[in-house]
């Protein structure tokens, strides 16, 4: 396959990576040091221009693509390299924009801009932190199957009641697939003699009651209605409060600017907006900040977020999720006392990169930066799975691989030994990064 990517940033750069292995890859920038750096560390074809220059995307053999990605800063530079791509070319053309108003003209109108495809930066953040506050202690959370199948990602830490445990002590879900320990930069395919220690990260997968008990089992001081700050009235934070009051929640949130904290009032009756700066001590002690689960620091300035984050903790709220625009300060951010480091770019570069892979699975989540994907396959009669006990058909597929649910005719079957996986069967399983392409052509 060939992909055309348009705009060499944080976000261009890393679905270049991601996809040069395995497809062939041209990346159109203006900016000439860039396109130099990732050809230099990088097997992609780079391109120094303008992505709206129809000349610039024929440099690009625009017109062999099968793929153009549009992923540039600039919201109206994005819509308008894939209306102008459409002119020569059939590709499937997908869009990065930031605000949502495009997406929503978008969708109105089938492949209105000339675009097949779009992924909306802000709404996607607030989407990842609103399944992150709904799973206590998840690093991360995808759902698979249309919601049967929830995959999460846990942080093991001191005091957990698990940390020390081997897997089969841990394991007392009928539902839960242990599927692996992330420690340092081993992926462990764990047995059940692995021991849970702190400071690993768990990757489970099951059914989304047997991982809520899992996650109560980690946290076992969350039970009830969350008590959530989201802090910063922008697109991210309005989008935040909007999906946690239509899950039922009543977040509070605080926005500083008079005529915006009036706007988000009217629009969001569900949630309590506060007028006031969440950086002033003594406003968030009047706010019983002590008492709130989750705060959520949604500024549009990663320092802010960072100050906030720290300070609600000080004064004694439980966690705190922060939106952070650079993606090399998001370590630096879950180092210094921050629970999760939500990066937008990073998550659209993730979305984009699933999306170009949906071609051979039903649905992916990418795994720490590309280190492990989790995939829902069809079964078909290809698949060297069909009509076989799991124990049997394992042993044709490369290391690295977990089988963690199996869905059939909308009921979870919880995979076994002597489980034999059926034609149409939905089968959602864990795949080390190295073993993807011989899994994928198995599977």
């Amino acid at each position: 396959m060939y992909v055309v990517i348009v705009g060499a940033g944080e976000v261009g750069t890393a679905i270049a990576e991601s996809l040069a292995e395995t497809h062939n890859v041209a990346v159109i920038d203006i900016d000439g040091n860039r396109v130099e750096a990732l050809m230099y560390d990088t097997d992609i074809l780079g391109i120094e221009g303008d992505g709206t220059d129809l000349d610039t995307l024929e440099e690009a053999d625009i017109e062999d693509a099968d793929i153009l990605i549009a992923s540039t800063d600039d919201d109206e530079t994005n819509i308008v390299t894939c209306s102008t791509a459409m002119t020569v070319t059939d590709a499937f053309t997908i869009s990065r924009v930031k605000s949502a108003k495009f997406l929503r003209t978008w969708q109105q109108s089938e492949r209105a801009f000339g675009i097949d495809h779009m992924v909306a930066t802000n709404l996607l953040a607030a989407e990842t932190i609103a399944r992150i506050v709904g799973l206590p202690a998840a690093q991360d959370v995808e759902m698979f199957v249309d919601g049967l199948v929830q995959m999460a990602e846990f942080e093991i830490s001191e005091s957990s009641p698990v940390a020390n445990l081997t897997v089969e002590e841990a394991d007392r879900y009928e539902s839960l697939t242990f599927a692996a320990v992330l420690r340092e930069d081993a992926v462990i395919i764990p047995r059940g003699e692995t021991v849970l220690e702190p400071g690993d990260d768990v990757i489970v997968i099951g059914s989304p009651d047997s991982i809520h008990t899992f996650a109560h089992e980690l946290e076992p001081d969350t039970d009830g209605t969350p008590n959530i700050l989201v802090v910063g009235g922008g697109d991210i934070g309005y989008h935040t409060a909007r999906l946690l009051q239509e899950r039922g929640l009543k977040p509070r949130l605080v926005e500083q600017d008079h005529d915006r904290a009036r706007e988000l009032a009217e629009a969001l009756s569900g949630t309590t907006v506060l007028e006031s700066d969440a950086t002033d001590r003594e406003f968030l002690e009047r706010e019983h900040i002590d008492d709130v689960d989750i705060v959520i620091a949604a500024l549009d300035n990663d320092e802010k977020n960072l100050l906030v984050g720290l300070l609600a903790k000080r004064l004694g709220a439980e966690r705190a999720v922060a939106v952070v625009d650079s993606g090399g300060y998001v370590d630096l951010f879950e180092e210094v006392g921050i629970d999760v480091a939500v990066n937008p770019r990073e998550a659209t570069a993730e979305e984009i990169t699933r999306f170009t892979r949906e071609y051979q699975a039903e649905n992916v989540a990418i795994i720490e930066s590309d280190r492990a994907e989790v995939l829902e396959i069809e079964i078909t009669e290809e698949s060297v799975l069909v009509d076989r006990p799991i124990r049997e058909s394992v042993a044709d597929l490369p290391d690295g691989v977990v089988i963690g649910s199996i869905a059939r005719n909308g009921t979870l079957v919880i995979p076994r030994g002597d489980t034999v996986v059926e034609r149409g069967d939905h089968v959602v399983v864990f795949v080390e990064i190295d073993s993807l392409e011989e899994a994928s052509s198995k599977l």
